[in-house]
């Protein structure tokens, strides 16, 4: 261990260069959750058990978003940002868990901040207890934010498949009771199943949608008879502006930007070495259906959406596909309690013996910490009626500073030129690059708060936008009543 990492009270192990040492990743004093002896061993995901939960966090409610922001910037700029998005998150996955098995203290990305803030101020306590506590804040309000639109998805679900059967506060408040129950399941290994059920659930829900709309001379939502706009287009629409594009742009990005979540997950792998198996087989499926799945939605439905995109085939194709989805949503909605109640839970106890051991204590934090941020969530977005536009908010507020700027600084941590000797030309370009990239990790987070701002305000003056806390069908599609 270094003395900066010894002044800061941070443990850490670096990697050996081989990769088959029993010394990268493994389990130490360090550990969060340590070994499990004697208490809840948390250690015990394989790399597929993991890959299949990062693909559930990931494949949820972002997919569902595409088809809309590709009416705004057409299909060929659209296309090339879901490719430029998915190969940079991916690279930004892979800058976390990197740090991560050479930093084995890491549980979130709040404990990254603060170990690299360390070594940039050469051991300086205040500035790394600053950088934990923002990075912190900034994560669990971050995943918050998706646990409640998550909630959210789930409340239309039931509202399409009911057929507004009753007040979608009722609605969102039962969804709210299902998915942190659900979430309260202790272990990531004792999820996969559910995580399995909900991935393909939300596959065959989106499949059921496209070739519905795919086999229909026209959308559901086009006019019946006559001729019509079909709306698909190659590039931006004519009326789109900077805010309304890179907004677009934001959801998209945000769509695949929750790698900040992928951290705790590698915590309790058996081998945390086997991360990168999991986040490339992850990532790979992400940017591949969202090319293709938002791509062919977007050529047989063009502006004839509905957001989420389930409802654009029309009312007996919304109560299926909504149904069959049910199981996806709340999968993808337990996560994000999960991960946020989780992130809570590890800050109350760490270091406690009640992190770990079945005491009415561990119980007491873990089931507050789960029901209490899944309310905070469901709350906040029954109080934020804007589906589309929440999801730009998450990915530039939340996972722009910690989905590109953060994994950029650790970079730099971990390559970092103490001597000033490296005058390589390819340090410098690979410096170079990654300064650039945290310029656009800046701009994803000021520029994406701006046109979010924009874009809600042109919402709320032409009169989209509904009020707080409605009782009003979200379902959001044909009307079929």
């Amino acid at each position: 261990m270094s003395d900066l990492e010894k002044k800061g009270g941070i443990a850490s192990a670096a990697p050996s260069s081989r990769p088959d040492s029993p010394e990268v990743g493994t389990v130490g004093e360090s550990e969060v959750f340590g070994s499990g002896d004697g208490g809840v061993n948390f250690r015990n995901v394989g790399w597929i058990k993991a890959a299949i939960f990062l693909l559930k966090m990931t494949f949820a409610a972002g997919v569902l978003s595409l088809p809309t922001a590709l009416y705004e910037l057409g299909a060929i700029a659209g296309a090339i940002f879901i490719m430029f998005w998915g190969l940079l998150n991916t690279y930004m996955a892979f800058l976390q868990g990197q740090f991560k098995l050479k930093h084995r203290s890491v549980h979130t990305v709040a404990d990254s901040a603060e170990i690299a803030a360390l070594q940039m101020t050469r051991g300086n306590k205040k500035w790394a207890l600053v950088a934990k506590e923002v990075t912190e804040g900034i994560y669990i309000i971050a995943w918050i934010l998706c646990a409640g639109l998550s909630t959210l998805g789930l409340s239309i679900a039931f509202n399409a498949v009911t057929k507004h059967g009753t007040c979608s506060v009722v609605f969102g408040f039962c969804s709210y009771l299902i998915v942190s129950t659900v979430a309260s399941v202790r272990k990531i290994e004792k999820l996969a199943w559910i995580t399995w059920v909900g991935f393909f659930s939300i596959v065959a829900a989106i499949l059921t949608v496209l070739i519905a709309t795919a086999v229909r001379d026209r959308p559901a939502a086009a006019p019946a008879t006559g001729d019509f706009d079909l709306g698909f287009s190659a590039f931006p629409q004519p009326t789109a502006t900077f805010a309304s594009a890179w907004a677009a742009s934001l959801i998209i990005f945000a769509s695949s930007a929750n790698t900040s979540g992928f951290v705790p997950v590698i915590s309790e792998m058996r081998r945390p070495q086997d991360f990168f198996k999991s986040m490339y087989l992850c990532m790979t499926w992400i940017t591949t259906s969202y090319m293709v799945l938002g791509l062919v939605m977007f050529r047989y439905a063009g502006k004839w959406l509905s957001t989420p995109a389930l409802g654009s085939a029309g009312p007996t194709i919304k109560i299926v596909s909504y149904g069959i989805a049910i199981p996806g949503l709340i999968a993808g909605a337990m996560i994000c309690v999960h991960v946020s109640g989780k992130s809570v839970f590890v800050r109350v106890l760490r270091n406690s013996p009640h992190l770990t051991a079945n005491t009415w204590q561990h119980w007491a934090v873990w089931l507050g910490s789960t029901y209490g941020t899944g309310l905070a969530g469901w709350i906040i977005c029954e109080a934020v009626p804007f589906y589309g536009s929440l999801i730009s908010i998450i990915g530039s507020l939340g996972f722009g500073p910690l989905g590109i700027c953060l994994p950029v600084i650790l970079w730099f941590c971990m390559n970092e030129d103490k001597e000033g000797q490296n005058k390589s030309l390819w340090y410098r370009i690979k410096w170079w690059l990654h300064a650039a990239l945290f310029v656009l990790g800046l701009f994803v987070t000021i520029g994406g708060m701006y046109s979010s701002v924009v874009v809600i305000n042109g919402q709320f003056k032409a009169g989209t936008v509904g009020s707080s806390f409605q009782c009003a069908d979200n379902s959001n599609t044909v009307a079929s009543e």
